[in-house]
């Protein structure tokens, strides 16, 4: 039994933990000095520490409180290996569905796709592929210079020609005949080399088309693999219901084409935890996950910190799983009242000082954003639009346009970068890393596409991210964003590549605080219909 006895007075919530949105409770970090005291000392210690998930879940069996405990993924030295691992080591629950076993359907059917994969390599590094690519292009090279010469052989001609009726001649019979001979002997060139070259080409093509062909079956058995793998994963829910990965992610994206799970699903800690708490009639109490070891190259994780479940693998199947019991409500889901402070307006624009934890623009919950109170208050008699974004959990100086060629006009200076913003932000404690006074962080950003709304850097593929900072004093710093990328100055702040020091109540890239210190105190662009520069200020109240 992997039930791990917690021996405490400590009171379970009445509710269970919101997997998206949560503070751990009490019982949870009891439980995560255990496994962090543990992994202190864990023979696979070398491991783990290049980055791993670990989570908790503290449930309670005949009477007694105790926790199960998971990692997301896979660890080798235990999954592959357990004989080299001691026991008391390896009691972490197991995989929904182990697929790694060596004789099983899934490392068969991984064999003869490795083997395509060989097979494909050996096809496009084949030598005589690449003796035939080279000749095409000797033929191509020949082909133009022939052409090129016979071309100019042609126009000496013709420049004899032109001498001989200058000089004279009465009969242009023969020079006529000299021309259209060479200009047929031209189309007979072009010809036979366009024939010679396509005969290479054919070659070419042939290798190229073996090894896409089998390209085509590893796709029609990777899929096919993938689509088994998922019908393998069967998730139960706390109404002792059951359901395969593929028809939890088909129902709830019902209006999506083919929408198999990413892969990974169904391996993070959460409905690992969780599958075995139904399996072994435990009832669940709280969960809580925390990260291990260094931080990825691009995404944000720092040495135990807690994270909220994914959005791209764990939303559809902890909404199956957590049917049944009584979970936490998610604040970022619910609607809430705040006020609206108009700092200037005008028959063109309105700058409002957006207040953290309001919308900019309406969303898919039902709270309120600047766009709905604006359209609440003026009804119709002006179309409000947003012209640029704050996010939600960041304060500060917001511009609206009351009309669509004033919307264009600011959107345009957006775009040019002739906007000026400001922003000002307090930092969590200082890290390890020297860090100047003064600098620009340049590091390019992507959407995590399994994890919205987060961010990670990327540097092949990300688009352009420039923040010049500037150290106010120790944890304070001026923020200029040059570019205006989705949660670019959160991002540039805390990934270990910039400044390495979240902003302080940054729950998705740090930790929560009572607020996200982040305020966007001074604005500066060119009025849309007269044409003066304007500014705005408005000081953080933090």
């Amino acid at each position: 039994m992997l039930f791990h006895p917690l021996h405490t007075d400590i009171k379970a919530p009445e509710r269970f933990t919101n997997p998206f949105y949560y503070e751990p409770h009490p019982l949870c970090l009891l439980a995560f000095e255990k496994l962090r005291a543990k992994l202190e000392h864990a023979s696979f210690r070398e491991e783990i520490d290049r980055g791993k998930m670990f989570g908790v879940l503290v449930v309670e069996k005949e009477g007694q409180t105790g926790y199960l405990q998971a990692y997301s993924g896979q660890i080798l030295a235990i999954d592959e290996a357990t004989e080299r691992i001691p026991e008391d080591e390896r009691k972490f629950v197991p995989a929904i569905f182990d697929y790694l076993q060596p004789d099983g359907y899934f490392k068969q059917e991984e064999s003869r796709i490795s083997l395509l994969n060989r097979q494909i390599e050996e096809l496009e590094t084949n030598p005589c592929l690449e003796e035939a690519r080279a000749h095409l292009v000797e033929l191509q090279s020949e082909a133009s210079r022939k052409i090129a010469d016979y071309r100019q052989y042609m126009k000496n001609c013709k420049e004899r020609r032109d001498l001989a009726r200058i000089t004279g001649i009465t009969d242009e019979t023969p020079l006529l005949k000299e021309s259209q001979y060479q200009k047929a002997e031209l189309r007979r060139l072009k010809k036979s080399l366009a024939a010679e070259i396509n005969l290479q080409e054919e070659k070419v093509k042939q290798y190229i088309r073996e090894a896409e062909e089998i390209k085509r079956l590893r796709k029609l058995k990777s899929d096919a693999l993938q689509g088994w793998l998922f019908s393998q994963f069967t998730m139960q829910n706390a109404e002792g219901n059951h359901k395969n990965l593929a028809d939890i992610f088909h129902d709830y994206f019902p209006q999506a084409y083919n929408q198999t799970p990413p892969s990974g699903a169904g391996e993070c800690c959460e409905p690992k935890l969780l599958q075995y708490a139904y399996a072994h009639h435990m009832r669940p109490l709280c969960m809580a996950m925390f990260w291990w070891g260094a931080s990825p190259r691009q995404e944000i994780r720092h040495h135990l910190h807690f994270y909220p479940a994914c959005q791209g693998k764990c939303k559809p199947i902890l909404d199956w799983m957590l049917r049944g019991l009584k979970v936490d409500g998610n604040p970022l889901e619910k609607d809430q009242t705040q006020s609206l402070s108009i700092l200037y307006e005008d028959n063109d624009i309105i700058v409002v000082n957006k207040p953290a934890g309001m919308l900019s623009i309406p969303g898919k919950s039902k709270r309120q954003s600047v766009l709905s109170l604006m359209k609440e208050y003026y009804g119709k008699s002006i179309e409000p639009m947003a012209v640029h974004r704050l996010d939600m959990a960041t304060s500060g100086l917001l511009v609206v346009a009351k009309n669509r060629k004033c919307y264009r006009n600011l959107q345009q200076q957006f775009k040019e970068h002739t906007v000026k913003k400001r922003y000002t932000a307090l930092l969590s404690p200082s890290s390890d890393k020297p860090t100047p006074r003064k600098g620009i962080i340049d590091l390019p950003l992507a959407a995590d596409k399994e994890d919205r709304p987060r961010q990670i850097v990327d540097l092949e593929d990300g688009k352009a991210a420039i923040t010049e900072y500037e150290f106010l004093d120790e944890n304070r710093i001026a923020l200029y964003p040059k570019t205006g990328r989705t949660h670019q100055l959160r991002v540039h702040c805390a990934h270990q590549e910039g400044l390495n020091r979240p902003i302080l109540g940054d729950e998705l890239y740090g930790k929560r605080a009572d607020r996200l210190y982040l305020h966007a105190e001074y604005l500066e662009f060119t009025h849309p219909a007269t044409g003066e520069r304007i500014h705005f200020e408005e000081k953080a109240d933090f």
